[in-house]
């Protein structure tokens, strides 16, 4: 048994070292949540982000959902994190020629352009154009 124990341990360890290992996990949450939210227990994942969460320190008091939470904290977290990263990358790694950095800034402004295009192509002319 401790030898399937050190085998799963030196996976794991393995799998956290590679350099797609936080986006592998992320496109799993990304369809474990599709799926939940598109199942018949969608009211389950519904109530998940409205419950309440209490942060105390102090003086200080904190209640929010999770949702909340989710969206006005920890994405600010995580955009400064990928704005410093790409700013690294810019500055000192793969991106710093122009040559290097011209095909992902297409690909940005590709999949940036490219939904609103398709929102437009697909709305019926009226309010929801203005979205």
């Amino acid at each position: 048994m401790a030898k399937i124990e050190f085998a799963a341990v030196r996976g794991l360890r393995r799998f956290m070292q590679a350099q797609a290992a936080g986006g592998i996990v992320l496109l799993l949450a990304a369809l474990v949540a599709l799926a939940w939210a598109n199942s018949a227990w969608h009211q389950a994942y519904t109530d998940l982000w409205e419950n309440p969460v209490w942060f105390v320190f102090g003086d200080f008091e904190l209640k929010k959902n999770i949702g909340l939470i989710i969206n006005d904290g920890l994405m600010v977290i995580f955009f400064f994190v990928v704005g410093m990263e790409i700013k690294r990358e810019v500055v000192v790694g793969e991106l710093r020629s122009l040559k290097a950095a011209l095909f992902p800034a297409a690909g940005a402004l590709g999949g940036m352009i490219g939904p609103a295009l398709i929102y437009l192509t697909l709305i019926q002319p009226g309010e929801a154009t203005r979205g």
